[in-house]
């Protein structure tokens, strides 16, 4: 992929943004996709926060030249144009990164910079997904867990302290101290990919089961989220959003 033009000095009215920036510069070349969405969201919000200052205009217009050169050298790729295929592959990507990170602290118990930065970008990530609407309720707890974790879990090794595996106790959960900065030196392992999942039990359907449309929207995008997982042969989010699928139209329930 051909490089982009340098973007001006961030201005601090845009502060916010930083480490989506910094996301999308990281996944350049690792995932191209990825990239895009990070700026497309940091030009949404820019533009919500200030696009009348001769800085603020400045830089926008610079990060409006770099998304319209990304968007033409990926203009065949279908996660660019078709909104819930890109949709999808961020919503995965984000996922993967989750997970990745859940089982070094949850199952390994390992707590080192690779696995808090993954927690934080993936909650970045779920950020960005916003640029195709309203998260679900599930994202919104994983990105405040995430950005979570990765405080927690950062200044603990910070402070010499051996940080608590798994979900919070009431003691350790403060959802206020939310990371601002200091991920700069730490780098994402290129291999970091979720674990494999154990297929979980779908409970059977009792009785005539009463779908709303929205109940067959949901499992058609969970259906949907399973295709693109496969285009990347990520066969453990596949299955998940099959289960879930599954268990949404025989139970009514998610």
């Amino acid at each position: 992929m051909a490089a982009l033009a340098t973007l001006p000095p961030l201005p601090p009215q845009f502060k916010s943004i930083q480490h989506h920036l910094r996301t999308a510069q990281e996944h350049d070349k690792r995932d191209p996709v990825v990239a895009y969405y990070c700026r497309l969201y940091a030009m949404q919000t820019g533009m919500k926060i200030d696009s009348k200052t001769p800085e603020c205009r400045k830089f926008l217009s610079r990060l409006m030249d770099q998304l319209e050169a990304l968007k033409k050298q990926l203009g065949d790729n279908e996660a660019i144009t078709q909104e819930i295929v890109g949709s999808a592959h961020l919503e995965n990507y984000a996922l993967k990164m989750f997970l990745y990170a859940d089982n070094e602290d949850h199952r390994a118990g390992r707590f080192h910079k690779n696995m808090i930065k993954s927690f934080y970008t993936a909650s970045l990530l779920i950020d960005v997904i916003t640029v195709f609407g309203e998260l679900t309720d599930e994202n919104v707890k994983h990105r405040k867990y995430a950005r979570w974790k990765a405080t927690y879990i950062h200044n603990c090794l910070k402070n010499g302290e051996t940080p608590q595996a798994g979900p919070p106790s009431s003691s350790t959960y403060d959802p206020s101290n939310m990371p601002s900065s200091g991920y700069t030196g730490i780098q994402i392992p290129p291999g970091a990919h979720a674990p494999a999942n154990t297929p979980a039990e779908v409970p059977h359907s009792t009785g005539d089961i009463r779908l709303t449309p929205e109940d067959f929207a949901r499992a058609q995008k969970y259906c949907k989220y399973a295709g693109s997982a496969l285009q990347y042969e990520d066969v453990s989010t596949a299955v998940q959003n099959l289960q879930k699928a599954l268990k949404l139209l025989t139970t009514g329930r998610e």
